[in-house]
């Protein structure tokens, strides 16, 4: 007997990724690029969902500046846009050092940014315990047409 297949949506996936040198500007840099890739996509500069994902891209590549830094290795952003989410995944050279949920915001009222414009994050090791990679899923819609 044949079980009658069911038929998926077809569904777009688009993917960037780049390798920043793991300092302040390399930061910056990565915001500005990624501002860029959602403009390319359909999400234009100034929209919601443009900002939403490049803040978080800002404060995971921070994080990765400031916690994540090993002397001759950068960091990597890398993007998956599929239908109405952005995934976004930035990668340092710490395995070690884990973020944690922030409960509170730092001095410098960053902290809760991630929690606050992603449906969800969290954090990967690779087996052999060098990288890790600390994720985000940003609703975005679905891109203006």
């Amino acid at each position: 007997m044949h079980a009658d297949a069911e038929v998926q949506p077809a569904a777009t996936v688009s993917t960037f990724t780049q390798l920043f040198a793991c300092t302040p500007p390399g930061a910056r840099r990565a915001r500005r690029l990624v501002a860029g890739r959602m403009d390319l996509w359909g999400y234009p500069h100034g929209a919601e969902a443009n900002e939403d994902v490049a803040l978080v891209v800002a404060e995971l590549a921070a994080n990765a500046v400031r916690h994540g830094r090993v002397r001759g290795r950068g960091f990597r952003v890398r993007l998956v846009w599929r239908e109405d989410r952005v995934r976004v995944e930035v990668m340092d050279a710490r395995g070690e050092r884990l973020p944690v949920p922030a409960r509170e915001p730092d001095e410098g009222g960053r902290g809760l940014l991630v929690d606050a414009l992603s449906e969800e994050w969290g954090v990967e090791l690779r087996p052999d315990g060098v990288y890790k990679t600390v994720w985000a899923e940003v609703r975005v819609g679905a891109a203006p047409g």
